[in-house]
């Protein structure tokens, strides 16, 4: 039996996490922080696309903006160019794919939507845009909420928290709160690894992902190939593979449900494995 919290109605189709799921990154961009460039033509775009659900992504999440620490914000008109043809190509080729789209703006979270997406992850959780929980809630599609210090450009200046746990918890409960409000159904909670945070902080988090789990939302975990690995193992995103599987397993064991990644093949052998030590 579907367990309904961890079930995304994605424009009809169902999505159970009651099994942990991979999104897979697709960057259409020209300045990302481990992919930056690779995937900007449509075809390599729809060739990484068949390649992350052969290897078994539930989603597909395409960005059009980077949003690397330092990152400026483009134009909404740049945006859709980039996103736009990637959405429409991917669902076109992949019927049955599920494509989310990672933006902040509810102008392209509409398009995207028209043009084949099932589902918006915002980084900003609506703080860019004021319309954009009104467009999520009237578009009816499931909303990644995640947790970010000020902005790409000046997130990475310094952050600092009391208890990074308990204030990234108590953001994203008062902005559930907002979106049920609205009427959002399906929402997913992201603590924003990196995003506004130290290698510290990040640790915290992740030591203590499972408190996340109390709204009763299903958590998502972006870990990968991120700094917060190599500062400590030495390196740079390209050598950071291992890192992030290490990583992704103790967000599993601390109940996270969706591995957004780089690498799906990688991610789904870490969920075979934690589902092993899970059985025995």
């Amino acid at each position: 039996m579907l367990n309904p919290r961890l079930t995304l109605n994605c424009k009809g189709r169902l999505l159970s996490l009651q099994t942990p799921q991979v999104m897979g990154i697709l960057n259409v961009t020209p300045d990302s922080f481990y992919d930056g460039g690779r995937f900007r033509h449509l075809d390599q775009a729809v060739k990484q696309a068949a390649q992350m659900l052969n290897e078994g992504a539930a989603i597909i999440d395409v960005g059009g903006m980077s949003s690397r620490p330092g990152a400026e914000l483009i134009s909404p008109e740049e945006e859709l160019k980039r996103v736009l043809p990637v959405v429409e190509a991917v669902s076109r080729a992949f019927p049955e794919a599920i494509i989310s789209v990672d933006t902040i703006r509810s102008k392209v979270a509409r398009a995207a939507v028209a043009a084949g997406a099932h589902m918006i992850n915002d980084i900003s959780a609506g703080a860019f845009d004021d319309a954009l929980y009104a467009t999520v809630a009237e578009l009816g599609v499931p909303y990644i909420l995640m947790h970010m210090k000020g902005s790409p450009k000046t997130m990475q200046e310094q952050p600092a928290y009391a208890d990074v746990v308990q204030e990234v918890l108590d953001f994203l409960i008062a902005e559930i709160g907002k979106l049920r409000a609205l009427g959002v159904k399906d929402i997913i909670v992201d603590p924003g690894f990196g995003f506004g945070k130290s290698v510290a902080h990040n640790y915290a988090l992740l030591k203590r992902l499972h408190a996340f789990q109390v709204p009763e939302v299903p958590v998502l975990a972006g870990l990968s190939r991120k700094s917060m690995i190599y500062k400590v193992t030495g390196g740079d995103a390209q050598s950071a593979l291992p890192g992030t599987a290490a990583l992704n397993m103790a967000a599993l064991q601390q109940g996270a449900r969706l591995l957004r990644v780089h690498d799906v093949k990688a991610a789904v052998d870490v969920i075979s494995l934690w589902k092993a030590l899970e059985e025995a």
